[in-house]
């Protein structure tokens, strides 16, 4: 996708700060912004535009919500190989790594139950038998992954939402910080940060209080690296008293049971610190535990 057509699928905003400029937009069903330090309005229009361009290209891929897009034709394949590219390929081994490292919890191929549980305008549990369907269909070992080719049972619907977000989060720090070196940025995208560049003083960054919507619980001060948040404060749906949080349990097609209310976890870059985050809220009651082995920062609320 072109420059000039990727920006203008998106409205963005850059706005002067005392400490450089606040680019804003919305993407991946999630507000965005790009922290930059630098004193140059020109410069900092270029890298934002830049920014938007690249998260509108993936978004565009690999959404699957949209149609006729990479992750369409491979979730409509049924049962033929598909071609895929080197970047769709680095994706799907990333999330293979993820399925082995969670012993299949961390499952992209939860597709069809994503669906059954679409947390938008739900207030019924899918029945039982809908949710034995689409458990039939999970399954990423069942996946044959080659470097140039994939080939899906027919029927399978792989999702990338849990780790698209990160992916693009990183691959715009990055490609920013290699076209600008010399300037500080900060990459949020609903929560999900990469700061490549070191920053003295450090960045300001607040975890969100999951009882207190929009304010923070925490603040940290981040110079250099990655954090990524997961948790079930803002999709959930409560049926008959009871809460159902958006993280699906592979195993039983239903959301995790005694999972926390959010996990951050800080990491040397974004798709890292996320894919141990959404683990360990796949590890429901065993989610501190589980970071503790990782011996990585975190933060759990519960």
């Amino acid at each position: 996708m072109a420059l000039a057509s990727a920006v203008s699928a998106l409205s963005y905003e850059l706005h002067p700060r005392e400490w450089g400029f606040l680019g804003q937009f919305r993407a991946m069903a999630s507000p965005c912004e790009i922290l930059i330090a630098c004193d140059s309005h020109a410069v900092a229009a270029e890298m934002l535009a830049l920014a938007v361009a690249e998260v509108s290209r993936i978004e565009q891929k690999y959404s699957r919500f949209i149609p006729h897009n990479c992750l369409w034709q491979l979730n409509h394949s049924e049962g033929r190989a598909q071609v895929i590219d080197e970047e769709t390929w680095q994706l799907l081994s990333f999330a293979q790594q993820c399925f082995e490292h969670s012993h299949g919890l961390f499952d992209i191929s939860a597709g069809p139950l994503m669906q059954l549980w679409q947390f938008t305008g739900q207030s019924r549990i899918p029945a039982p038998e809908d949710i034995l369907k689409a458990k039939a269909l999970v399954g990423f070992a069942r996946l044959v992954l080659a470097p140039r080719e994939l080939l899906m049972p027919p029927g399978m619907q792989l999702d990338l939402g849990g780790i698209a977000k990160e992916y693009a989060v990183d691959k715009v720090a990055y490609e920013l910080a290699a076209r600008y070196s010399s300037i500080p940025v900060l990459v949020n995208f609903g929560g999900d940060i990469a700061c490549p560049i070191h920053k003295s003083p450090p960045w300001q960054v607040g975890i969100e209080d999951p009882k207190r919507l929009d304010h923070a619980a925490k603040v940290l001060a981040i110079s250099q690296g990655a954090l990524a948040t997961s948790g079930d404060t803002r999709r959930f749906i409560e049926v008959n008293g009871q809460r159902y949080g958006h993280i699906i349990d592979p195993r039983t097609g239903y959301p995790v049971l005694g999972a926390p209310r959010s996990v951050t976890v800080l990491g040397p870059n974004c798709v890292t610190a996320g894919m141990l985050a959404t683990m360990a809220m796949l590890e429901g009651p065993n989610a501190e535990a589980f970071l503790q082995q990782q011996a990585v920062k975190h933060d759990i609320f519960r």
